[in-house]
């Protein structure tokens, strides 16, 4: 629970991604050059929103569990009690999953 620690500020949203798959369908055993980038992952907390520009707030747009769709590349890496966790901005992420 390190990210309980951690609030994010603004619209950033901080997320951990889904582990790589390791093993194919077939079952054999994949190297790690071979597995391909994860891009989706949970959200674990988010900030309170940004400011827009008449001086309201504009609340984020992913709640605390909510499975979300990243970018390829971007992200701000986080370290909590040797766990990894990437920070986006609200805009940055791509896409939410339906439960």
């Amino acid at each position: 629970m390190a990210f309980r620690k951690f609030l994010p500020m603004f619209d950033r949203v901080l997320v951990e991604r889904l582990a790589a798959e390791t093993m194919s369908k077939g079952g054999i055993m994949l190297p790690e050059k071979a597995q391909g980038k994860v891009l989706q992952a949970t959200v674990v907390a988010v900030g309170p929103g940004s400011i827009n520009k008449s001086g309201a707030l504009q609340p984020v747009c992913v709640k605390v569990g909510d499975s979300v769709l990243l970018p390829e590349y971007g992200g701000t890496k986080v370290l909590l009690d040797d766990k990894d966790y990437f920070l986006f901005r609200d805009a940055d992420i791509l896409g939410k999953y339906e439960n």
